[in-house]
């Protein structure tokens, strides 16, 4: 069994904010593969196909952990088996990059599932929001919650279809 994890916030305010990159990276994902999005369960968005769990974690991204522990937990995944989307200001948009295991990098989100899975040897996928001017007229707070632009929002098709083959490729290596 393996778990997916988009991070991200709940409430529709915060659509299409830089922090709700991995949700939306699911959201595309589930819709391309013509998936459907479960009940709530475990304060968590979720979805089973075949041996995969696809999760939104409901709880708020800072607190992402637990949810993604309860669903280990019961599946009894291996952290290993587990990868995060999220997204990272320190990329540059639409960058990309994967690790197998690593720290948190000062992610919240991912300190968080750090914490309530008592490692960090589990795959991550982070998404570049980065966007210099944007984030030092902000702050880094307002800024992971701040929207895309619209020069952003028209590379996220792009973006978004890259993140699928990248969650493809995991998937098919962990066969």
């Amino acid at each position: 069994m393996k778990l997916v994890v988009g991070l991200g916030n709940p409430g529709n305010e915060y659509n299409f904010t830089r922090h709700n990159f991995g949700f939306l990276a699911l959201d595309f994902y589930t819709k391309i593969k013509g998936l459907t999005w479960q009940k709530p369960k475990n304060n968590a968005i979720w979805l089973k196909s075949g041996d995969t769990i696809f999760l939104k974690p409901q709880d708020f991204y800072n607190n992402s952990g637990l949810p993604v522990q309860n669903f280990a937990h019961f599946y009894k995944i291996a952290s290993t088996d587990i990868l995060v989307v999220c997204d990272d200001f320190d990329l540059n948009f639409g960058q990309l990059r994967f690790r197998a295991h690593g720290s948190s990098g000062g992610n919240n989100g991912l300190k968080s599932i750090t914490r309530n899975l008592q490692t960090e040897e589990f795959p991550r996928l982070r998404l570049g929001t980065g966007n210099p001017a944007v984030r030092q007229q902000l702050g880094d707070i307002d800024f992971v919650l701040s929207k895309f632009t619209p020069s952003e929002r028209e590379k996220l098709p792009e973006i978004l279809r890259e993140t699928c083959t990248k969650i493809d490729t995991w998937l098919a290596e962990k066969l």
